[in-house]
């Protein structure tokens, strides 16, 4: 079951580099933070100081997620890739 998990994710870790130029910032920020809560785990660095805006929207939207499990982050990620691929019209 979680081998199946990983390569779905996997398969929408490349698919979400697919989506259009369109998607708003506040959605690819929500697939960064999970991404990175289903890769890498909790967030372990301090946030970004207020004149890096960039690095504190990603950081930010990482910290959001952090409760959530490697599996659940991954089912997240996945559910929300294939919602955005599929309001753009992208075949998922």
């Amino acid at each position: 079951m979680v081998a199946l998990m990983v390569e779905e994710f996997e398969l929408y870790a490349v698919k979400a580099k697919s989506l259009p130029d369109t998607t708003t910032n506040e959605n690819l920020l929500i697939i960064y933070g999970l991404y990175k809560q289903a890769t890498v785990g909790p967030i372990d660095t301090s946030r970004p100081g207020i004149f890096n805006q960039r690095d504190r929207a990603k950081w930010d939207a990482w910290k959001a997620v952090e409760g959530k499990s490697k599996e659940e982050a991954m089912n997240d990620y996945v559910t929300k890739v294939k919602q955005l691929l599929e309001e753009a019209g992208i075949a998922v």
